[in-house]
């Protein structure tokens, strides 16, 4: 037996490039978020009221449907006749008992506040109407100039 050195395998060489492929994974990964995420960041609510375009076909109108409208001075009117808060709850309620899916068509002046719309749509939802429509006047034409 000889009693030498034992040679060692030269084993591979120490890699001298980088690796790219978990990079381009990880900006892959991140690209899909941000084209995801993206549109809920830019997304924001501008709104003109009461105008509004009309189509050229109008929708079809509902089955059965009542018309509240709310004037400048807050006073409440059911298809065109004057009548209180509590009168309004009652008829809410005894169109609800009636026919639950009666659309409620809700006309209000441009000045009137909105807390004031939303206690409307407020005494509706409690009447047991779920159908809640906005009426609005078509928007003028644009002028040509």
């Amino acid at each position: 037996m000889s009693f030498g050195r034992l040679e060692r395998p030269t084993g591979d060489k120490p890699m001298s490039e980088i690796n790219v492929t978990p990079l381009v994974d990880v900006m892959l990964v991140l690209l899909v978020i941000f084209i995801i995420a993206a549109p809920f960041m830019a997304s924001r609510l501008a709104l003109e009221l009461p105008r509004a375009d009309t189509p050229a076909t109008a929708p079809a109108a509902p089955d059965a449907f009542v018309a509240v409208s709310l004037d400048a001075q807050g006073q409440l009117h059911w298809n065109d006749e004057p009548l209180d808060t509590d009168a309004l709850r009652q008829r809410l309620r005894d169109t609800a008992q009636r026919n639950p899916a009666t659309e409620l068509q809700l006309r209000a002046d441009a000045s009137v506040p909105y807390g004031r719309v939303v206690q409307l749509i407020g005494l509706a939802q409690t009447a047991g109407l779920s159908r809640i429509g906005f009426v609005a006047d078509a928007a003028p034409p644009p002028t040509g100039r």
